[in-house]
């Protein structure tokens, strides 16, 4: 496991997090609400965070496939009530976006991160520049393990 401090924009990240059991406590069209089995929410945050976490719903949607964390099974095939895992399938993003946060930022659970990774799949053409990735939080409870496989080469080298 590498630091976080070491991991540059435009590097590759090889990305994965063991499925853990949880529980579907929603549906909508778009999205499947799980009861968010690791961070705990923040008693002392002014954001009122519910300890769920909406997953992409839609197959083969823009935003499905940009989502890191995923539903065994599937979500689209998940109803409210329903047993699942969650977790991250083991991927390549690229680094898009650092932010580092001093003091830690509030988000409405705990551990609150002092940094943000923001992250599209490797693979994903975004010419314009648009897509806004899925977030690495750290730290985090999740158990979520990246290492770096590709370095973004420095300007001029």
């Amino acid at each position: 496991m590498m630091s976080h401090g070491t991991i540059k924009v435009g590097d590759i990240l090889r990305v994965s997090c063991v499925f853990a059991p949880t529980r579907v406590v929603e549906i909508s069209d778009r999205h499947v609400s799980i009861a968010w089995p690791w961070e705990q929410i923040d008693p002392d945050s002014e954001i009122r965070w519910n300890g769920h976490y909406a997953i992409p719903r839609t197959q083969g949607s823009y935003e499905s496939r940009l989502s890191l964390f995923q539903t065994d099974p599937a979500p689209w095939t998940l109803s409210a009530g329903d047993s699942c895992g969650v977790g991250i399938p083991e991927q390549l993003v690229r680094v898009i976006g650092i932010e580092h946060c001093d003091p830690p930022q509030e988000v409405g659970w705990l551990p609150r991160p002092h940094t943000m990774l923001i992250v599209l799949p490797a693979d994903y053409e975004d010419p314009q520049g648009l897509a806004e990735g899925d977030t690495i939080s750290a730290p985090s409870v999740a158990p979520v393990r990246f290492e770096r496989v590709q370095q973004e080469e420095a300007p001029g080298g």
